[in-house]
């Protein structure tokens, strides 16, 4: 019976890392393929079933002038802006969401759990509601087409995440750990920063995993607030279509636009199991 399970077990983990893994393996096969091998049917095996080009990634790389998308400045563009506005999203959003954890908020019959609803209802509403008011109000301010102008867009987008999800972890939290450290001698910011934070740890990683996810894969906002002097990443890949669907390229710029979600999931993945709770009222 034991083998029986861990055969099944296997099976379906395997099955699923084929599900998961195959879009991938398409869109690297099919990045090196050109337009005959694209249309000349199903094929995946360079050098045996197709002659690999490398076209699909220099129009990636090569000036409009010549032809290509030079996605190298939307890139590092939109890097910098999910960084920036991820960062500020986390500090902000974790300190407010500790605040709504451990003190008590009233104003007639608004308590803490409607402060926080309001928090992520920010998220709820589509974006075309907001993307008016943004507009005039980044116009009225000279910020529309730069890049503090989406920052600070992205922050009001993303600090809600950060809020909903850190409430819940500082609310797991035993507030006798707080109290602990004040006894020990720590103020209030101290036992903040020396004492919950680190026991938060998985909460803060999933809170900038989902930042960061939500700031990269933004299209609506990238496009509707930008012009001409500044473009982000997924605004400048739709450039890529024409009256013929470059696949190769679109394949190309997929997983180059994927990579950094990947590279940060393998850095962080493994301080989600640290940070808990074990022994720390000891």
């Amino acid at each position: 019976m034991k083998s029986i399970y861990f055969t099944l077990k296997y099976f379906a983990i395997t099955l699923w890392s084929m599900f998961v893994i195959a879009p991938f393996l398409w869109a690297l096969s099919t990045s090196f393929k050109d337009f005959n091998s694209v249309t000349g049917g199903a094929t995946y095996i360079p050098w045996l079933q197709f002659e690999p080009s490398l076209e699909g990634w220099k129009v990636l790389v090569r000036s409009p002038a010549k032809g290509g998308v030079d996605i190298i400045e939307p890139y590092f563009n939109s890097i910098f802006v999910t960084c920036t506005a991820s960062l500020i999203s986390i500090m902000l959003g974790t300190l407010a969401a500790y605040a709504l954890s451990r003190f008590t908020f009233k104003a007639g019959i608004i308590k803490n759990n409607d402060i926080t609803f309001f928090f992520i209802s920010q998220r709820i509403m589509p974006p075309i509601v907001l993307s008016i008011p943004f507009f005039l109000m980044l116009g009225f301010l000279g910020l529309l087409d730069s890049l503090f102008g989406l920052i600070l867009v992205y922050i009001v987008l993303l600090m809600p995440i950060a809020v909903w999800i850190m409430v819940d972890f500082f609310n797991k939290v035993p507030k006798e750990i707080d109290e602990t450290a004040l006894i020990d001698g720590c103020n209030p910011y101290q036992a903040f920063i020396k004492v919950v934070i680190p026991n938060s740890i998985p909460g803060l990683i999933v809170a900038v995993l989902f930042c960061i996810i939500f700031g990269w894969i933004d299209f609506f906002f990238a496009f509707i607030l930008t012009f001409t002097e500044v473009q982000l990443l997924p605004v400048k890949i739709v450039a890529l279509n024409s009256s013929v669907t470059p696949w190769w390229s679109l394949s190309a710029s997929a997983l180059v636009s994927v990579a950094p979600l990947v590279v940060v999931a393998f850095i962080v993945e493994r301080y989600l199991s640290k940070g808990n709770l074990s022994g720390a009222l000891k």
